[in-house]
C-alpha cells in the first residue's frame, strides 16, 4: 500500500516511531534471492535449465523440419506436448495437495532430463523420426503436466506469503532472460557441433536442476488426510474457485488474456516480414525487445514489492497492455514497433506476475496446487485456441488487423473488471 504521506527523507510515515528511519521507497530488485537460501538455490538451477529448454526448442522445430518438411507436422509435434497438460494437469494438482511437492518436482525433473537424453540418442544416432518425436513429446508433456502445478504451488513453501509475488516476478525474470540467451546458444551450437548437442544441453541443464532440488531443505510438513476420491478433491477445488469472487476473476482474466493478447508473438513473423518488410533480424529484434521489457518489468516490481496496492498496479498493466497492442498494430516503422514492444513485453509480465502471485496469496494451503493446476490449464490450454483464432483474423483481414482486435476486446475486458468490480482493486 502506498504511503498516506508523500515519502521524502525528512518526513517519516505514520505510524513511524519519532527518531526511526523510514523504510526505503524502492528496495533491491534481488532481495528475495539474498533473504531466501532455498529460493536462491531454485532460481539459479531454473534459469540455468530455461536456457538448455529454448535451445531444445529451437533445435526441435529444426529437426522436425528437416525430416518432413512439413509446417504442419511441426504445429502437431509442439501440439503433442500440450495435449497431455490439457488432459492431466487438473489432476495433477490434487496430487500436488496431497503429497510432498518438493520430492514431486524431483521426480519430474528427472523425467524430463530422460526427455531431453532420448531427444539427443535418437538425433545423435541418426534414427529420429517424426513419430519418435511426436512420441516423446506425449511423454515430455505428461511429465510437465504434473511439473507444472506443482512447481508453481512449490514458491509459497520456498519464500512465504508475503515475498510470492516478488519470487515470481524474478521467475518471469530468469524465463525471459533464457528466452534471449537460449536461442542464440542454440544457434552457435547448431552451426559448431550440429543440432543434436542442443538437446545433451537442455539434459545437462536438467541434471544441474535436481542437484539444486536436492540441496533444498525444507522444514517437515504434515499433510492432512483425505477421504476423498481425487475426482471428488478436483471438485472441491473448483467449487473454492467458483466461491471465491477474487479467484474467479483473475482466473477470468488469465484465460481471456491468453485468447485475445498473448497471441501477438505468434503472429510476430508475419508482421517483422509483411508489415515492417523486414528479414529474420527483424523479428529477433522484436522478439529481443519483448524479452528485454519483461525483463525490466519484473525487476520493478520486484523493487516495488508491499510499498504499491498490487489491485492497482494490475488494473494499471492489464490496460496498458491492451492499449500497447492497439498502438503497435498501427505502426509501419520498425524502431517504433520496437519500443513499443518494449512496454508491452513490460506491461505483459507485470500482468502475468500480479495474476499468478496473487493467486497463490489468496488461496489457503491445502487448495494450492489445485488453483495452480487451473491455472495452468488456462494459461496453456487457451493459448492454442487464441493461436488459432488470431490466425485466422490475420488470413482475413490481416495480422496488424488481428492483433488490434485483440487488443480491443481486452480493454472491454479490463474496463468490466476493473469498472464494474472491486474485488481486484482491493488487493
Amino acid at each position: 500500500m502506498i504511503d498516506s504521506l508523500p515519502p521524502t527523507s525528512l518526513t517519516p510515515p505514520r505510524g513511524t516511531p519519532s527518531g526511526a528511519i523510514a523504510a526505503p521507497r524502492y528496495r533491491n530488485p534481488f532481495s528475495v534471492l539474498i533473504k531466501h537460501r532455498n529460493f536462491r538455490i531454485f532460481w539459479f538451477g531454473q534459469t540455468g535449465s530455461l536456457v538448455g529448454t529454448w535451445m531444445q526448442q529451437v533445435a526441435l522445430g529444426w529437426v522436425v523440419l528437416q525430416i518432413t518438411n512439413s509446417p504442419f507436422l511441426v504445429g502437431v509435434e509442439a501440439a503433442a506436448g500440450s495435449l497431455p497438460v490439457l488432459l492431466f494437469t487438473l489432476y495433477a494438482g490434487v496430487l500436488a495437495d496431497r503429497t510432498n511437492k518438493l520430492k514431486l518436482v524431483r521426480v519430474t525433473q528427472g523425467l524430463l532430463l530422460f526427455e531431453a537424453t532420448l531427444l539427443w540418442w535418437f538425433n545423435w544416432t541418426g534414427h529420429v523420426t517424426i513419430e519418435v518425436l511426436i512420441s516423446i513429446a506425449l511423454f515430455g508433456g505428461l511429465a510437465s503436466a504434473f511439473d507444472i502445478p506443482t512447481r508453481q504451488s512449490l514458491m509459497v513453501e520456498l519464500v512465504g506469503r508475503d515475498d510470492v509475488v516478488d519470487a515470481i516476478a524474478l521467475n518471469s525474470s530468469g524465463f525471459n532472460l533464457a528466452r534471449i540467451a537460449g536461442p542464440s546458444l542454440a544457434a552457435i551450437i547448431i552451426d559448431r557441433f550440429g543440432l543434436a548437442w542442443c538437446f545433451a544441453s537442455n539434459a545437462f541443464s536438467y541434471l544441474l536442476v535436481l542437484l539444486s532440488l536436492f540441496l533444498i531443505k525444507l522444514p517437515p510438513k504434515t499433510i492432512a488426510p483425505t477421504d476423498l476420491s481425487p475426482t471428488e478433491g478436483l471438485m472441491e477445488g473448483i467449487r473454492f474457485m467458483r466461491k471465491s469472487r477474487e479467484v474467479s476473476l483473475l482466473m477470468s482474466m488469465v484465460t481471456v488474456y491468453s485468447i485475445f493478447g498473448i497471441p501477438y508473438l505468434v503472429l510476430m513473423p508475419v508482421i517483422a516480414r509483411d508489415t515492417l518488410h523486414g528479414t529474420a533480424r527483424t523479428y529477433g529484434l522484436l522478439l529481443a525487445s519483448v524479452g528485454l521489457g519483461a525483463v525490466t518489468g519484473a525487476f520493478a516490481l520486484a523493487m516495488v514489492g508491499r510499498r504499491v496496492r498490487r489491485g492497482k498496479v494490475l488494473a494499471g498493466a492489464a490496460f496498458s497492455f491492451s492499449f500497447l497492442l492497439i498502438a503497435f498494430s498501427f505502426s509501419r516503422n520498425i524502431w517504433l514497433s520496437t519500443a513499443i514492444l518494449f512496454f508491452t513485453g513490460l506491461t505483459m509480465i507485470l500482468n502475468n506476475a500480479l495474476a499468478n502471485g496473487l493467486l497463490q496469496t489468496i488461496t489457503p494451503d491445502g487448495l494450492r496446487g489445485r488453483v495452480m493446476s487451473a491455472y495452468a490449464f488456462v494459461f496453456v490450454g487457451m493459448a492454442p485456441v487464441g493461436s488459432l483464432l488470431s490466425g485466422s483474423v490475420a488470413s482475413a483481414l490481416g495480422a496488424p488487423a488481428a492483433i488490434g482486435i485483440g487488443g480491443g476486446v481486452l480493454v472491454c475486458f479490463a474496463s468490466w473488471v476493473f469498472g464494474t468490480r472491486r474485488e481486484l482493486k482491493g488487493l
